[in-house]
């Protein structure tokens, strides 16, 4: 799970004629961290941007459209109505091959970066970017970017996040490790005697989050640890009260299935 940001990038409408009544500025910030959400947001924005919010941080930067960027019709040119054509695409369309040019708060302007351009955008990605969400006041369309900052560690993600940890104490001493080997480093106790239970799957998971964050790095199944990644572990364990510190480094005693000891 994810730290999201979302970011006032800016205004599709003519805010100067239309101002934002909740006095919104490009720059200002609004954060969920996996607990609270933190910062001004105004009521317009709440639909269009929560649920973005809350996608993000479940898939972070992988949130992509669930089917708009696979539509053909991002890569297809301008047309104009022409009842000719019909006999050939079935419907009654001409290709106009220019890119046309639109006046400034046209409404043309909340069309994808790329779509319908001649010659086409080389590249399949268009509408994939759904980290933008537009305001609801389609005066002034103030438009918020939304993007994973970090792992979260707050909320519901705490044990899965202290996992995150304890599975970079074990890449840490052991640079390119096979990512289907790191379960064998974690002990019986260690694997069944924490919540969440780990996993093949469940290192998998939580070893991709960390290396799209750049804590750790995965390449061709090999994982090692990251400058980044060891500086979070450290400001971690400096965060661990005592008691946590026994328990994350193995020190502290916990009864599972009558085995003494586990690790954080």
């Amino acid at each position: 799970m994810f730290q999201v940001k979302a970011t006032v990038i800016g205004f599709l409408g003519d805010e100067k004629r239309y101002p934002c009544h909740f006095g919104h500025k490009i720059g200002d910030e609004f954060i969920y961290d996996g607990e609270k959400f933190i910062g001004r947001i105004c009521s317009s924005m709440v639909p269009v941007l929560i649920p973005k919010m809350i996608a993000v941080h479940a898939t972070g930067p992988r949130q992509i459209a669930p089917y708009h960027s696979y539509y053909p019709f991002w890569y297809a040119p301008a047309s104009l109505r022409d009842p000719s054509q019909k006999k050939y695409d079935g419907l009654g369309f001409q290709n106009v091959l220019k890119d046309f040019v639109e006046p400034e708060y046209y409404l043309s302007g909340m069309t994808p970066q790329n779509a319908y351009k001649w010659p086409p955008h080389g590249v399949r990605d268009i509408a994939k970017d759904t980290s933008k969400v537009v305001c609801l006041d389609n005066k002034t369309f103030m438009t918020m970017q939304i993007e994973a900052f970090d792992i979260s560690d707050k909320g519901f993600d705490v044990p899965f996040f202290r996992r995150q940890m304890a599975i970079i104490t074990k890449v840490l001493p052991k640079p390119g490790i096979e990512l289907d080997k790191i379960l064998g480093e974690f002990s019986k106790e260690q694997i069944e005697g924490i919540y969440p239970a780990l996993s093949q799957i469940m290192i998998q998971i939580l070893a991709e989050e960390l290396d799209l964050m750049g804590y750790l790095k995965i390449q061709d199944g090999k994982v090692s640890a990251t400058k980044k990644g060891e500086e979070k572990l450290k400001d971690f364990q400096k965060k661990l009260t005592a008691e946590e510190r026994e328990g994350f480094f193995c020190q502290g005693k916990s009864r599972v299935r009558g085995n003494p000891s586990v690790t954080g």
